[in-house]
């Protein structure tokens, strides 16, 4: 419920600060006291834009700050997905600066007007002669209706199968988009994969099949020249290690002469034995060694192959043609899994079909069961206030369309006439009618639902006294379980209330400022008496004035 507000530099209000009770409020004041600057103040509360002629003093900044008893409407999962602190008394502030920009708070957190107009909507409702438009809107027919037909749990689960459904949908449309783009290619990732395949890459072999080659290609140069050294080695006459072993031998006599012919000595022994084993290496080579033409052939076609594929993928290692063979072999699987991919998201969402046309039929039933109750109670309501021949059909059919609130379409028919054709709302109700009809609905709605303080704007334009009367007593039930604010001209409504203001204008200093009062009970008599007689009050309008306030 709103339990202060806070109005500065706005229009013809240089500084207002009133408070505010449950139960009903009236306020009433003469036309063009400023009702409307008030309500405007509140709509820009609400998220409405602001507009620089609204300053009352442009070098000032204007203000607006309206403060909610918020505890008892489990606004906390609100405030957190809009990422703002929860405060059981929730101040909103507005400033619009001289520049003409505006700034907005909630519990002193700066945020935008999607915020704002977010959580404003569930805390205060502004109900005019325009709003009753709201009436021929589908998403309000289903809240009045869900309202009744307590579906708000059951919506709520409808709703994250809803999502999940379009994710999977989604999903699903991406996969075969893939496969799709990936089927393109399919053909010749597999003709690359088995190309690389039939390569038997092996890291490193590159390198080795390069030396292979060479030796196998150059074997009878090869054989020669180790022929040779082999002969040089150990030839009887001129074997440099025959030669190296006499050195030895004569070295040795000297070795007991001294240490330096000792080291020497040494130095030839260490020297023939890497010889002797120089010597046995190369005799090995050349055991080893003999012309295979077509292990040749063979290594030089696996090089081609090598060559030819590092050039084909713009390479220049073996290592780098197994990273692209790895990575064509994912391509290929991931295209040959995504049929099972497919099938699986496939399966879910066929699923989840049937669980959604199962909450929707039961979201349809409830609905279904409360539309008689609806239908009895709205007729009773404008029966009272004057409609006795008001009679409404309401037309629910299933689709076979997933909509964000189940699979019905609905459409609300009324009658104002005995023996009349049933039409739609805005072409068969006028606007006071619809006026009265959007007071019956937020009077059934109140019933079922924690509504947020709602403000009538002279929703009694154009009704009698009688009427009015039964007006009256309606707001005042509705406001029994809510706070409810109504601006009237009319004195039958404005004794009904449990608090009364007016709204008026003074002139202070030649400026013209509109002000707010809470009356008290003798300023009430005064001021309903002046509604019945105008402004020369008289002892009868006196004495019918305290009639209506008892």
């Amino acid at each position: 419920m709103l339990t202060q507000l806070t109005i500065k530099n706005y229009a013809l209000i240089d500084e207002l600060h009133v408070s505010f009770n449950n139960g009903l409020s009236i306020i009433t004041g003469e036309t063009g006291a400023g009702k409307s600057i008030l309500l405007g103040g509140l709509s820009l509360v609400l998220g409405k834009r602001a507009d620089l002629s609204s300053i009352k003093d442009t070098s000032k900044k204007c203000i607006i700050e309206a403060t909610f008893d918020v505890a008892k409407y489990n606004l906390k999962p609100i405030f957190d997905t809009e990422d703002l602190d929860y405060e059981a008394f929730t101040i909103i502030r507005r400033e619009i600066l001289p520049s003409g920009k505006s700034r907005a708070f909630i519990n002193d957190t700066p945020v935008n007007l999607n915020n704002l107009q977010v959580i404003g909507e569930r805390l205060l409702d502004i109900h005019s002669q325009h709003q009753t438009l709201q009436l021929t809107n589908d998403d309000f027919q289903f809240q009045i209706i869900d309202a009744l037909a307590d579906n708000s749990d059951s919506l709520g689960v409808y709703s994250k199968a809803l999502n999940n459904y379009k994710e999977l949908k989604f999903q699903l449309e991406a996969v075969q988009q893939q496969k799709a783009e990936s089927i393109k290619e399919f053909d010749y990732n597999l003709f690359l994969l088995k190309e690389l395949d039939e390569a038997k890459l092996v890291p490193g072999e590159l390198e080795t099949l390069e030396s292979e080659y060479e030796t196998l290609n150059n074997v009878e140069e090869i054989k020669e020249k180790l022929a040779h050294s082999h002969q040089l080695l150990n030839n009887d006459d001129v074997g440099v290690i025959n030669h190296l072993t006499e050195i030895k031998n004569l070295l040795g006599k000297l070795s007991g002469y001294g240490k330096q012919y000792d080291d020497v000595s040494q130095r030839v022994a260490s020297t023939l034995i890497e010889l002797d084993d120089v010597f046995s290496e190369i005799e090995q080579l050349e055991d080893q060694l003999e012309a295979d033409p077509n292990r040749l052939d063979s290594v030089n076609t696996k090089l081609q192959v090598i060559h030819n594929l590092m050039q084909k993928h713009t390479v220049s290692s073996v290592e780098e043609l197994i990273t692209i063979k790895e990575k064509l072999s994912q391509n290929v699987s991931m295209t040959e899994s995504l049929d099972a991919i497919i099938i699986e998201k496939e399966n879910e969402i066929n699923d989840l079909e049937k669980q959604l046309k199962s909450m929707a039929i039961s979201i349809h039933d409830n609905r279904a069961a409360i539309i008689p109750e609806l239908i009895q109670q709205l007729e009773t309501i404008l029966s009272t206030l004057g409609m006795l021949n008001a009679k409404f059909k309401i037309e629910l059919e299933t689709s076979d369309l997933f909509l964000t609130n189940g699979t019905d379409r609905l459409q609300f028919l009324f009658s104002a006439n005995k023996g009349g054709q049933f039409n739609d709302l805005k072409k068969s109700a006028s606007g006071g009618e619809l006026s009265r009809i959007m007071l019956a609905i937020k009077s059934v709605l109140s019933k079922y639902k924690q509504l947020p303080t709602i403000m009538f704007d002279e929703i009694d334009t154009g009704v009698s006294g009688e009427i009015s009367n039964k007006m009256a007593a309606i707001m005042q039930q509705m406001s029994k379980t809510m706070q409810v604010f109504t601006i009237t001209h009319l004195p039958q409504i404005a004794a009904k209330g449990d608090s009364h203001f007016k709204v008026y204008k003074k002139d202070i200093d030649n400026v013209t400022q509109t002000h707010l009062k809470k009356l008290n009970p003798d300023e009430r008599i005064v001021e309903i008496a002046e509604m019945l007689g105008g402004v020369d009050v008289t002892n009868s309008a006196i004495e019918h004035a305290k009639q209506l306030l008892n």
